[in-house]
């Protein structure tokens, strides 16, 4: 469709380059595309925007982790991104990456800006500082010392740095969203954004020193810092439109949504909103903050090997019907649990027996009794009930979508599926066949029916866009989606008579009780390696804390390797005999790769005693000796002095 002037731009947040793509990423950006994809139809022109975040103390640790250059590890990592995107039919306008050069130009610019107004000025800071967030708290915001959002432990800094004024905008953010309801959704999270606004609103520290982080955008007036990584993130959704003159032209301003998990619905509403008003630009017209997935009733977590990762949820089952459970299964907003059960019950209910029957069986009657011609309808002013009760669905999805209320949009096009299905049963084409009167009813019916798929397709488009397309094909209509609209639904008869439907495979062919069983072993069987990959993780060290007593209950015990062997056909398990004093335990550990068997007789290491026996590679294992890795480099522990045999560590 030509566009109608109007324009429409929502965003993603961007994404870290250092996370793994998970299904968290995918809601949100299916999210976006499904109302990109609408707009679209309705005639908008259409500015979808995603990215990836690139700069940040984690960013750099990982890099010299790698010992590659900062630019090099994130131009290799914000990839999976896009490709994920890719795999996902997503149809974003625009990828904005934080290291490009125009996104670095309009932070520079906005800076030198309020600089030069007097905006941000320099001071002596004290702060506790969290190096996972790269954030800075005071002592009342930390909770049992620990930073209040991620419940790491923090760091005492003492430094200078740059501050934006932003605590002199309390007052006016906090009527502004108590004036325009619209603009914090849904209702819960806007009063939890008011109730942050209750206390006292202080000044934000928007610099690092070079010293400590030289990998950031630096700051124009001073060199020897860099942005603090919220300030230049949080401006990707501006820098794409070129300068703030150009913002103003571009009629892409304000944002008509900018989507987002609940965690970081504070630094937009807050941070980004006042950002915006020191610059002279309206905050977005909509922060809409949707919920998190649980899966099985768990948080994710790598640790447990529960994070559900898109590309193995699309080859199992594919995009469409992922597209769909996710928008489908719970009120957008709201917390989610994702299981596989769960999803399958919706590709047999929703999708095969609903959906993809009314298909098959529409093309199978056209075939049938029409020679797969749609026919003249010759009763074109009959059937007023079926055209106003979908009417009225077109009408209330409209209206749905101002909300984003996708699991209503879902629920009312799947009863207008039920409502074609019954006009199927309670017309009979296979008995109004029979007759010469009823052959002339079967034509009206058959092209009504024809007529509401055509509908049910462009409905369902934004949410399955390739599954759409295939309805359409199938029904002969060589038009595509985009160029039909949302025009050519809103009066009955948009589907041309004389059409050749064109048969082809079942949309969503039902999965069978022994089908489902194998994928869900198959999932039960992928969990399981993660869990695993999720404790070898744990192993390398993370920065979760645990209690002292939780600590004690490791029972880590000095050995000595007594005899050392490969594992067969494993290139970096051993098998090591370790006497611990009182026994000798058999222990499998993954450091063939940097250690050769002979190497360690002898050597006196730490074994963590009380784990349960696991076997790898058919090799009972009775312990874990522990060790650090770097680079792919491990380093086993060990002492200066030599300790006897089954001393405890602690």
């Amino acid at each position: 469709m030509k566009s109608l002037g109007k324009k429409f731009f929502l965003t993603t947040p961007i994404y870290y380059v250092n996370d793994v793509p998970h299904i968290g990423h995918a809601y949100t950006t299916i999210a976006a595309d499904v109302v990109a994809r609408y707009r679209r139809l309705e005639g908008y022109e259409v500015i979808f925007l995603t990215g990836t975040d690139e700069h940040g103390q984690k960013v750099l640790q990982a890099a010299r982790e790698l010992k590659v250059e900062p630019q090099e590890h994130v131009d290799k990592l914000h990839q999976r991104f896009k490709e994920l995107w890719l795999r996902f039919n997503i149809s974003n306008d625009d990828f904005i990456r934080t290291t490009e050069e125009r996104h670095k130009a309009l932070v520079c610019d906005i800076l030198q800006r309020l600089h030069d107004k007097g905006e941000i000025y320099k001071d002596s800071y004290e702060g506790w500082y969290c190096m996972p967030c790269e954030r800075f708290w005071t002592e009342k915001d930390l909770i049992q010392g620990n930073c209040p959002e991620c419940k790491r432990k923090v760091d005492k800094i003492q430094e200078h740095n740059y501050f934006f004024k932003m605590g002199q905008y309390q007052d006016w953010l906090k009527n502004y969203i108590r004036t325009d309801e619209r603009f914090i959704q849904p209702v819960s999270r806007r009063n939890e954004v008011l109730g942050f606004l209750d206390k006292p609103l202080g000044d934000l520290c928007i610099s690092r020193p070079v010293e400590r982080l030289p990998w950031g955008i630096p700051l124009p007036f001073d060199k020897k810092y860099v942005t603090y990584v919220w300030f230049d993130a949080l401006i990707n959704y501006i820098s794409i439109h070129g300068s703030l003159n150009e913002i103003r032209r571009s009629g892409f301003w304000p944002a008509n949504h900018h989507l987002l998990g609940k965690d970081i619905l504070t630094t937009h509403a807050v941070y980004w909103s006042t950002m915006l008003k020191a610059i002279g630009l309206d905050p977005a017209l909509n922060l809409f903050a949707h919920g998190w997935w649980t899966v099985n009733g768990q948080k994710m977590s790598k640790s447990i090997g529960n994070v559900v990762e898109p590309n193995r949820l699309i080859e199992q089952f594919g995009v469409d019907a992922i597209r769909y459970f996710l928008m489908r299964e719970v009120p957008f907003g709201m917390d989610g649990d994702f299981s596989h059960k769960a999803l399958i019950g919706r590709v047999n209910s929703d999708l095969a027996n609903n959906l993809g029957n009314l298909l098959n069986r529409t093309i199978n009657m056209m075939k049938r009794y029409h020679d797969c011609i749609i026919p003249e309808p010759t009763e074109p002013n009959e059937d007023a009930d079926l055209k106003n009760e979908f009417q009225k669905g077109i009408d209330t999805v409209h209206n749905l979508y101002d909300s984003l209320a996708y699991n209503k949009i879902l629920e009312r096009v799947w009863h207008l599926i039920d409502v074609t299905n019954k006009y199927i049963d309670h017309q009979g084409p296979w008995t109004l066949v029979k007759s010469e009167d009823g052959k002339e009813r079967l034509a009206t019916v058959m092209y009504n029916t024809a007529e509401c798929l055509r509908i049910i397709a462009i409905l369902v488009y934004p949410f399955m866009p390739k599954s759409a397309e295939t309805m359409m094909q199938q029904l002969g209509i060589e038009i595509s989606i985009k160029e039909q609209g949302l025009e050519t639904i809103k009066t009955w008869g948009g589907l041309k008579p004389g059409t050749r439907v064109q048969p082809g495979n079942q949309l969503f062919p039902r999965i069978e009780d022994k089908e489902a069983e194998k994928l869900l072993a198959a999932v039960e069987v992928a969990e399981k390696l993660d869990s695993k990959k999720g404790a070898e993780v744990m192993e390398e060290g993370t920065s979760e804390q645990v209690s002292i007593d939780e600590f004690m209950k490791i029972d880590l015990r000095t050995g000595k390797i007594i005899a050392a062997e490969k594992v067969e056909k494993s290139k970096k398990l051993l098998q090591l005999k370790v006497d611990i004093g009182s026994e000798v335990r058999q222990v499998v550990a993954g450091i063939a790769e940097c250690y050769e068997p002979e190497q360690l007789i002898g050597r006196t290491v730490i074994l963590a005693a009380n784990l349960k026996p696991a076997k790898l590679m058919g090799v009972e294992s009775q312990g874990m000796v522990l060790a650090a890795s770097e680079g792919g480099n491990i380093t086993l522990a060990g002492f200066d002095l030599e300790p006897g045999k089954g001393i405890r560590v602690r």
